[in-house]
């Protein structure tokens, strides 16, 4: 009934579908109209209804537990419509204008009613809605209109009052009678304008020109006979004057008689002369009367035009008061035609019917999929963690990333420490103790700076032996670097743990090794080795001791282990980088390779600390040290881009504190097979 302009109350000819759908589906959930439903069903509520069967006294029931007692406990159908409310579920199907509704409840007929009884308690309050909305707008409707009675009957009479007052008078609906006169007057004038024109120009020009050659002189009939007959005379005149002479009488009346007619010709051309002038005259005199009436007019006119303007502006309020009063009282019609027919645009597809059994739970699908999305998530966070995680973690990392060879792989030390790798660590400490003399309770008998020396069964002893394998065999020709610097690129990935163990096993093959303490602010070799630091590298470069002879006798300190030197820091200095670019360093680097055959010089971490870089400079090679699971991929880069950089050869990398458990079955299948016994 095209109540949709005014009522948006479900129409079918929706403006929006979509949203018109999504509408709809909120009111279908929405409480009030569910609990009309509820309502409505508790009028039937069943005979043979003993207790309460919603899912919470479902699961009491199966636990054993009692039901809770309260003053205000709804009784057990009302608490079974709740829990039915409470699921129902309602959404659109597809593309289409179709809504499905369902319903959760441990009831199945209830399920159905509650659908069934929530589809017609809709129906019906759209029913009530739409005759509600029409009736109030059908009251609506009647005030405005007669209130817009009332003020187009004011609005009309103001017009026509208007329309008297000012003399305004039209012929049309846009026209009045002065303006219509108006323009006749200007026709009248345009065409007075234009003759005057054409008679003025015949004036001129029949004064400028002679009498005989105006197109009125030669379009005159009796012009033309007196010019006839005075050309008879004249040729009768040339005819008696070759044979008579002027007396004769003949002759002379002949020239009175052409005297006669020239005389007449002339008058008549006269004539012609003066009423092409009058023409002229009339033509102006015309003119210039319908100039000063159509002036007159103009003014009149103007004069009304400005009266037409407030009688413009009432007549348009006249004309959308009645265009207005017309729309609505149409509106009521239609209003009050709707109003009587009780019509729903909604009907129901296919009634809800009860299930013949449950539908969920699915144990086998929720287990199936609960399966699926653990297993998922396991891999995900798996693969997310090791894709985050930037840290080199295996052996041959170090090659891949950094293009370096990987000279060999320390083991943690917490593996170092289970069975499977060690013999029992009391047998091997006494080894240790009865072969150097030392004694246990000193401190020194379980590190993992000496395993070299004190764990020499065990796999970190041999793993620097396999690392001191890959240095000696680096040069060609049997050759090998003599002067190395042990660094790494941050603070806590073990240099000077390799650089100890490393000069153990150096010296272990009857090599004179001297281990250098190169770093001046945080030494830690003498400790290792329990000697002494009052003196050491840095009093060197202090007080510019002689090289040869006993230069070096004070300072440089032999170890517990034969062939093992060390050189120590000495006291702590803030100006390390400053004595380390001293002219004292290359030369004892020199002296010193004439006393020993290997020297290792324990550094501070590379990327904090320049002194590496400029040891890394005076000697053969460099070794670097990376922490398994400690060292970023990105600070291994960068420490060695700034040897390349700088031009320092780097031998290789050693990956240190692996734990084989961590790897893959090889690695660790292999220790274990190896280790496992003894």
């Amino acid at each position: 009934m095209n109540i949709r302009q005014v009522s948006q109350v479900s129409e079918p000819n929706s403006w929006d579908t979509l949203s018109d759908i999504r509408t709809q589906i909120q009111i279908l959930q929405s409480d009030s109209l569910v609990e009309r439903v509820i309502a409505k069903l508790k009028l039937s509520k069943p005979s043979d209804l003993t207790k309460a069967t919603d899912r919470v006294s479902a699961w009491r029931r199966a636990l054993n537990l009692s039901e809770p007692e309260a003053k205000d406990a709804l009784s057990p159908w009302e608490s079974l419509l709740q829990s039915a409310s409470g699921g129902v579920k309602v959404r659109a199907v597809g593309q289409t204008r179709l809504v499905e509704v369902s319903c959760d409840s441990t009831d199945a007929k209830l399920a159905a009613d509650f659908a069934n009884a929530l589809a017609d308690e809709f129906i019906e309050s759209n029913i009530e809605a739409r005759w509600k909305m029409t009736q109030r707008t059908g009251e609506w409707l009647t005030k405005q209109i007669d209130e817009l009675r009332i003020k187009l009957e004011r609005s009309e009479d103001a017009l026509q009052a208007y329309a008297r007052q000012s003399g305004l008078m039209f012929t049309s609906e846009k026209t009045n009678v002065s303006e219509e006169k108006l323009r006749q007057l200007q026709e009248e004038l345009s065409k007075a304008q234009a003759d005057r024109i054409s008679k003025q120009s015949r004036y001129e020009m029949a004064r400028s020109s002679a009498p005989e050659t105006l197109a009125d002189t030669l379009n005159d009939v009796g012009l033309r006979e007196y010019q006839t007959r005075l050309t008879d005379l004249r040729r009768q005149h040339a005819e008696l004057s070759a044979t008579y002479k002027p007396e004769y009488s003949k002759v002379k009346r002949v020239q009175a008689q052409i005297v006669t007619i020239e005389a007449a010709l002339k008058r008549e051309r006269g004539a012609i002369l003066e009423r092409i002038r009058n023409d002229f005259q009339e033509a102006q005199g015309r003119e210039k009367m319908l100039a000063a009436v159509y002036a007159t007019q103009a003014g009149l006119v103007t004069e009304q035009a400005e009266k037409s303007i407030k009688y413009g502006i009432l007549k348009r309020e006249v004309d959308s008061t009645r265009q207005l009063y017309d729309a609505m009282l149409q509106r009521l019609k239609e209003a009050s035609i709707a109003a009587a027919m009780r019509a729903s645009n909604i009907r129901v597809v296919d009634a809800a019917r009860a299930p013949r059994g449950p539908y969920k739970p699915d144990a086998t699908r929720n287990s199936a999929l609960g399966l699926l999305a653990g297993l998922f998530l396991g891999v995900a966070f798996v693969v997310m963690r090791e894709r985050a995680d930037r840290s080199i973690q295996e052996p041959g990392d170090s090659s891949f990333y950094l293009n370096l060879p990987e000279l060999g792989v320390i083991p943690s030390a917490g593996a170092a420490r289970h069975r499977l790798y060690y013999l029992r660590r009391k047998q091997i400490a006494e080894a240790a103790a009865a072969e150097t003399g030392l004694v246990a309770a000193s401190g020194v008998s379980d590190r993992v700076e000496l395993a070299s020396w004190q764990r020499k069964p065990s796999l970190v002893a041999e793993a620097f032996r396999a690392i001191l394998t890959s240095i000696m065999f680096s040069g060609e020709n049997g050759n090998h670097p003599r002067v190395l610097v042990v660094t790494s690129g941050s603070p806590g990935e073990g240099k000077t743990t390799v650089a100890s163990n490393l000069a153990i096993a150096l010296a272990e093959v009857h090599q004179r090794v001297l281990l250098i303490d190169g770093d001046m602010r945080r030494p830690r070799l003498h400790e290792i080795f329990d000697l002494g630091n009052e003196r050491g590298l840095s009093d060197i470069l202090k007080e510019n001791a002689a090289l040869a002879g006993t230069g070096l006798a004070g300072v440089i300190q032999e170890t517990r282990l034969p062939n093992l030197y060390l050189l120590p820091s000495g006291p702590v200095s803030n100006a390390a980088a400053t004595l380390l670019f001293s002219r004292q360093m290359p030369g004892l680097l020199k002296d010193l390779q004439r006393q020993f055959d290997l020297i290792l010089i324990d550094t501070p971490p590379m990327l904090q600390i320049p002194d590496a870089r400029v040891l890394g400079r005076l000697a053969d090679a460099v070794l670097l040290v990376l922490r398994a699971g400690h060292t970023t991929r990105d600070s291994a880069m960068a420490a060695r881009q700034r040897f390349e950089e700088d031009g320092t050869p780097v031998l290789g990398t050693i990956l240190n504190d692996w734990n084989p458990k961590s790897s893959g079955s090889g690695y660790y299948g292999y220790y274990k097979g190896y280790y496992g016994h003894g």
